[in-house]
């Protein structure tokens, strides 16, 4: 493979695990910061004629953005036959339509700025709502990461006799494919949100949970009101303290803890972020859809 992997500020780690699946070269991207606050990437060994991965930790974007630009549009400038961007995590997925006046589609622009500096991008379950897919907003090819399979396995491998709960209806059909991947059952809870962070989940029929462990299974984890919500409905039907997975653990604030503290007897997620919590590796995946791009 005639590719480098270079990592971005805070994705060392799984740069680190995506480079041992691929086989390629390491680099080495140097971001310089002048005394204004400006940035200079510096790219080593020369990227001229080879395709080059980025990989990004895109939490908590805004102040990662820049270096990311930059950084594509140099090895564009160096000579690079390709620019690509692994990308676990993807934000700027929310804002998919105007919700009060005076806003804007920020999903939209975020997807302009991407697809003008990187020639393709992997990332796993970006939250597609109001877009069906990636390629509705993005112009640069695209590759969607299912993160289901892997937590299947892991539930598999981890919980007894496990009943998947999704904490309200949007996750109804992703709670589904999990649950096949497992063989178990599943149900849904509704979710009625009265603001930000107020939100309450309907009980769960407890005929399907009886004699199961809950594992409750959630895309983004973020204020987790939602699944603090759900854990504190099935304290109140009497199982057994809840296995909380997620695919991209951003816990805002105090929110993890504040799940701990709910009565999560356990609480996993996937690697698209780092976080303590992380307990189910992407990287392999990823990898495979990498090299697909570069075939």
């Amino acid at each position: 493979m005639n590719a480098i992997l270079m990592a971005l500020p805070g994705a060392e780690h799984f740069a680190s695990h995506l480079r041992g699946h691929l086989g390629c070269d390491a680099g080495e991207l140097l971001l310089h910061r002048f005394p204004d606050g400006e940035t200079c990437p510096q790219m080593t060994p020369a990227v001229e004629g080879r395709d080059l991965i980025l990989v990004g930790a895109m939490d908590r974007p805004d102040h990662k953005i820049m270096a990311l630009y930059l950084s594509a549009c140099v090895a564009r400038e160096l000579g690079a036959r390709s620019v690509g961007l692994v990308a676990p995590y993807l934000p700027y997925m929310r804002q998919d339509a105007v919700f009060a006046p005076g806003q804007g589609v920020t999903a939209r622009h975020f997807a302009r700025l991407l697809s003008g500096c990187c020639d393709w991008m992997v990332t796993v379950d970006p939250h597609l709502h109001r877009f069906h897919s990636l390629s509705e907003i993005y112009t640069m090819r695209t590759e969607v990461v299912p993160a289901a399979p892997e937590i299947s396995r892991w539930i598999a491998a981890n919980v007894e006799r496990p009943v998947l709960v999704g904490p309200d209806e949007e996750s109804g059909q992703w709670v589904a494919q999990v649950a096949a991947g497992v063989g178990c059952p599943y149900t849904v809870l509704r979710k009625v949100r009265s603001g930000d962070r107020e939100v309450a989940v309907s009980l769960p029929p407890a005929d399907v949970l009886a004699g199961r462990t809950p594992v409750l299974v959630d895309d983004i984890v973020s204020t987790a009101h939602t699944m603090i919500a759900a854990v504190e409905q099935l304290k109140a039907a009497g199982c057994p303290p809840p296995v909380c997975v997620g695919v991209h653990a951003l816990f805002a604030d105090a929110a993890y803890a504040e799940l701990e503290a709910a009565g999560a007897g356990r609480i996993v997620t996937c690697d698209t972020v780092c976080h303590v919590s992380n307990d189910i590796g992407m990287s392999a995946t990823l990898a495979q859809a990498v090299a697909r791009m570069l075939a």
